[in-house]
C-alpha cells in the first residue's frame, strides 16, 4: 500500500468503515510511516473530540415568546353547512396537491437511491484497490477505451493543468445501468466522475448534495447524465465541475 492509498483510507479507519482485510492493511502501513501514522492519530483524536463534545444549544425563553405570538388565535366555530363546504373543498385541494407531492417525493426518493449507489461504487472502487480499468493520465488513452463497451462517447477533459489530474477510468454500473467512471485525483482526494444515459432528474447546472460524508454533484452534460462524488470540499468540487464543463465547451467549439 502506498502513502497516497492509505491518505484516502485513514479516515474511514478511524470512522470505523474499513471491513477487517482492508484495516489491517492500512494499520500495518500506518505502523511503518511516521506520515500516514500521524494522519490516522489526527483523524481519530478528530472522532474521540466530536463524540465527546457537546453540540446541544438551548434556544432562549424570547425565542418561545415569538413562536407562540406568532400562531393564530383560535376561530369562532363555524356552523354545519359552513364546515361542510370547507371539508369538500379541502378534500379536493388536497387530492390535488397530493398527488404532485406524491410525484416529487418519488422523484426525489429516486434520485438519494441514486446518488447512494454512487457513493457505494466510489467506495468499492476505493476499498477493493480497482479504481481503474484502464490506468492513464492520457485523455486519448481513456476516453477510446470505453469504444464497444457503452452506447456513448463520455467526456474526458485533461484538468492536470488546473490541478485536477486524471489517473484513468473504468466500467462500474448505477441503477442497473452501465455506466463510464472517470477517475480524477486532487492530492489525496479521488474524484469519480459517473457518466451515463438517463440517471435520474440531473438538472442542466451542477446542484450539489451531502449524503454519508461525501460531496456528489449532479448536471447534465451534452445530453448524458454526470454524478461526480468525492470527498473534496465542497468549493474545489464545485471548481472541478466548472473546470469539467468549460473544458468540454471549448472541446466542442474547437
Amino acid at each position: 500500500m502506498t502513502c497516497d492509498d492509505a491518505a484516502v483510507l485513514v479516515h474511514a479507519l478511524a470512522d470505523g468503515e474499513l471491513d477487517a482485510s482492508h484495516a489491517r492493511e492500512v494499520e500495518a502501513h500506518a505502523a511503518s510511516c511516521t506520515a500516514c501514522a500521524a494522519e490516522l492519530a489526527a483523524a481519530q483524536d478528530m472522532k474521540r473530540a466530536l463524540g465527546a463534545s457537546n453540540l446541544r444549544f438551548a434556544a432562549p425563553a424570547s425565542l418561545r415568546m415569538r413562536i407562540e405570538g406568532a400562531i393564530p388565535k383560535p376561530q369562532p366555530a363555524a356552523n354545519r353547512r359552513t364546515l361542510l363546504k370547507g371539508f369538500a373543498l379541502g378534500s379536493a385541494m388536497s387530492a390535488i396537491a397530493a398527488s404532485g407531492i406524491g410525484f416529487v417525493v418519488l422523484r426525489e426518493a429516486s434520485d438519494n437511491r441514486l446518488m447512494g449507489d454512487a457513493i457505494s461504487a466510489h467506495l468499492r472502487a476505493l476499498q477493493g484497490e480497482h479504481l481503474t480499468d484502464v490506468l492513464s493520465t492520457d485523455q486519448h488513452t481513456v476516453k477510446p477505451w470505453f469504444n464497444g463497451k457503452l452506447d456513448l462517447a463520455p467526456p474526458v477533459p485533461d484538468l492536470t493543468a488546473q490541478g485536477f489530474t486524471l489517473i484513468g477510468g473504468r466500467l462500474d454500473f448505477l441503477d442497473g445501468k452501465p455506466v463510464a467512471a472517470l477517475v480524477y485525483r486532487r492530492r489525496a482526494h479521488v474524484i469519480d466522475v459517473f457518466v451515463g444515459q438517463e440517471l435520474g432528474s440531473a438538472p442542466d447546472a451542477p446542484d450539489l448534495s451531502v449524503m454519508q460524508g461525501f460531496n456528489v454533484l449532479r448536471w447534465r452534460e451534452g445530453g448524458l447524465s454526470v454524478i461526480a462524488v468525492s470527498d473534496l470540499n465542497r468549493d474545489e468540487l464545485e471548481d472541478f465541475a466548472v473546470k469539467f464543463r468549460a473544458s468540454e465547451r471549448t472541446a466542442g467549439t474547437g
